[in-house]
């Protein structure tokens, strides 16, 4: 199994896009996923990226994308969506990228006010529109399971359930081993995205916040997830996913640190 890194570990580096995915090598990482808005950055940011990673050896697994619109109730801010999500299919297609990771989001006003049944009807349809385009441009589609009570897809089952009715071949799911333990999902439990889990986060937390922290600083036991993974004979990239460091100035020990911890995990697991 392949070990990337989402190089926003980097933004409190203070240096721009390329040194960070050098760095990135430098330490031995795999891969490289791209955390950026495509409707923030101009070509010659798209052109840096694609040719920076080229040089450093690092295919691009994964592009990021946050679109809680979505499940807007307007239908205004939700074709806003649609396309910006259109434009981040675009950036991995043109990156050579295996799959969009895609945060789906939350139910509004405590599921109240809005019938839940209705946000979720609009999120599946709304992904799998989406998965359509993706199919365009032989694009998957990862949907993250979130830890937060009020997220869509926050268990094992919300996500197979919305897999299910979505019920298409390019949108599946991304597991984030933190996630679970924050969701006191346990690893048993993972089976059941057996086929339809395409890629993977790992990162480390004090087991009751969102916490992002490089494996070992938390309380998350990992290596029954990874066994589940290994079992489940999971084909996809495990990117490691951190938050900033408490010393910005020694970012780069905290990510070659997360690099390390995870490689031995990962070993003791089979899966390296």
């Amino acid at each position: 199994m392949k070990l990337g890194l989402i190089n926003s570990a980097w933004a409190q580096a203070g240096k721009d896009t390329a040194w960070g995915i050098q760095k990135t090598a430098e330490i031995g990482f795999d891969c490289i996923d791209i955390f950026t808005d495509p409707l923030d950055i101009d070509v010659r940011e798209r052109r840096l990226i694609r040719e920076a990673c080229g040089r450093a050896g690092l295919p691009i697994i994964s592009v990021c994308c946050v679109a809680t619109g979505l499940i807007d109730f307007n239908p205004s801010v939700q074709r806003f969506h649609l396309d910006r999500c259109r434009s981040f299919l675009d950036l991995c297609y043109e990156l050579q990228a295996e799959n969009l990771l895609l945060v789906l989001g939350e139910y509004i006003w405590n599921r109240e006010v809005i019938p839940a049944a209705e946000q979720w009807k609009t999120g599946v349809e709304n992904c799998r529109r989406l998965a359509d385009y993706a199919a365009s441009r032989n694009l998957n589609i990862a949907l993250e399971l979130e830890p937060f009570p009020l997220s869509l897809v926050n268990s094992v089952d919300s996500m197979s359930r919305f897999l299910e009715d979505a019920s298409h071949p390019n949108l599946n799911a991304n597991i984030d081993i933190s996630h679970l333990q924050l969701a006191h999902v346990d690893a048993s439990e993972l089976g059941r995205l057996a086929g339809r889990a395409i890629h993977a986060h790992i990162s480390d937390c004090d087991g009751k916040v969102h916490g992002d922290l490089p494996p070992g600083k938390g309380v998350v036991d990992f290596l029954p997830y990874l066994r589940e993974l290994k079992a489940m004979n999971f084909k996809g990239t495990m990117s490691v996913e951190l938050e900033y460091s408490p010393e910005p100035s020694q970012i780069e020990n905290w990510v070659r640190e997360a690099h390390d911890a995870t490689r031995t995990l990962m070993q003791q697991a089979g899966l390296a």
